[in-house]
């Protein structure tokens, strides 16, 4: 279903166009290279934009443009990476901001539309309706108890607004996936709306249980759950895991979904030594693996890799050939 025009350029000044640059040693460049393009909203006239966060993993530089022009520097202002979302703080005031909406109001069949930026002023808009509301799980040691899939094609790139018909946010859309198929799928705004002072006090949520994370990629196959891959210098590189891996149990108790996998390792706090078994050319391995705080994780490797605080030296760097979503 298609926005009506005037709601569509009404809504359209409060979303932003997302540059950042990112060192080549950051081990997120492996997958997301070192130039990126993302979308964002406003959600602070002070200059709060709310993103996706694979956007700004180990930024050096970023900068937020507004669709009347307007280009200044940002830095990260919190990231939370169990949700996958961004804040960013953009060096400007008096901006217009977006309403929030609720995962509550919801239901399959109810009309949506994402507004996306495909350049630094330019903006597009996909219409559909939502086709899912629930628990999604991805590789990258990423479940959400609520997610919103919706038949949306992302117009542009990654971290765009999901509007209802009233206007309203309900969600930012995140990569386009293989696993969701033609589907598009979306973060429920609610996942930014019940934490944010934790998020603009502290830069993450302090008020849940720290998660232990060892930085691999499991997929799904006949077998059970293949290791896809591991993140360069991850505890899961360190610990032995390799591409390849089937995983059999993790502490001694078979896993058989990703689901069961994600919730036998984060019975673990970081710091907290946890056991695979897995078959590797034909025989079974125990790997032991000592888990870290994914967060502090990448924000080490990112002072390892020379990346300044975000926004810093921002003014006039060049756009990296960001990736459509």
């Amino acid at each position: 279903m298609d926005a009506p025009v005037g709601l569509v350029r009404a809504l359209i000044p409060v979303t932003a166009h997302i540059t950042a640059r990112v060192p080549a040693r950051h081990p997120s460049t492996a997958i997301l290279g070192t130039g990126r393009m993302g979308s964002g909203v406003v959600v602070d006239p002070a200059g709060l934009v709310l993103t996706v966060n694979y956007v700004v993993i180990g930024a050096r530089r970023l900068q937020v443009t507004f669709p009347d022009g307007r280009r200044v520097a940002a830095s990260v202002a919190a990231q939370d990476f169990e949700s996958g979302l961004a804040l960013l703080r953009a060096r400007i005031a008096g901006l217009p901001v977006a309403v929030p909406g609720s995962f509550e109001d919801l239901s399959a069949g109810a009309p949506v539309f994402v507004i996306a930026a495909t350049g630094p002023r330019e903006r597009r808009v996909a219409g559909g309706v939502v086709t899912y509301l629930g628990e999604f799980d991805a590789h990258w040691e990423y479940l959400l108890d609520r997610g919103i899939m919706t038949t949306c094609p992302n117009p542009g790139f990654g971290g765009g607004p999901l509007f209802d018909m009233r206007g309203r946010v309900v969600g930012i859309t995140s990569l386009n996936l293989n696993e969701v198929g033609r589907h598009s799928f979306a973060i429920p705004v609610e996942y930014f709306t019940l934490h944010r002072a934790d998020l603009v006090r502290f830069g993450r949520v302090v008020s849940r249980p720290r998660r232990a994370w060892i930085g691999f990629f499991p997929h799904p196959v006949e077998e059970g759950l293949m290791v896809a891959g591991v993140v360069p210098r991850s505890p899961a590189e360190r610990g032995g895991l390799k591409e390849g891996d089937l995983i059999l149990s993790v502490d001694d108790t078979a896993v058989e979904t990703r689901r069961g996998l994600y919730e036998a390792l984060w019975r673990h706090r970081p710091g907290e030594r946890v056991c695979f078994d897995v078959m590797r050319e034909n025989a079974v391995r125990r790997v032991d693996i000592v888990s870290e705080d994914r967060a502090e994780f990448y924000r080490l490797e990112a002072d390892a890799s020379g990346t300044a605080p975000a926004g810093e030296d921002a003014e006039g760097g060049e756009d990296g050939p960001g990736t459509r979503r």
